[in-house]
């Protein structure tokens, strides 16, 4: 009974982990299409305010994974 729920639990994590870095990571590709200055106009400090709020995710995320009892939802926004 109990390897079961073990079980039940790798393969839930295992199932949502690689969908949502799937969509995590098609999302992160979608922001880099923002880079095309033909269609586009943004200033070096966006730019860096963006990449800036992705890298502060992931340092989050890891922080999270480090210790499991952290949490936050934030949205993000150019403009504050």
């Amino acid at each position: 009974m109990f390897g079961i729920l073990v079980r039940d639990r790798r393969e839930r994590f295992i199932s949502l982990a690689e969908a949502r870095t799937d969509k995590a990571l098609s999302a992160i590709r979608l922001i880099g299409n923002l880079s095309n200055r033909s269609n586009y106009e943004f200033t070096d400090a966006e730019v860096s305010k963006i990449i800036r709020a992705l890298e502060n995710e992931v340092r989050a995320v890891k922080a999270r994974f480090a210790d499991a009892s952290s949490g936050r939802d934030r949205s993000f926004r150019l403009t504050d």
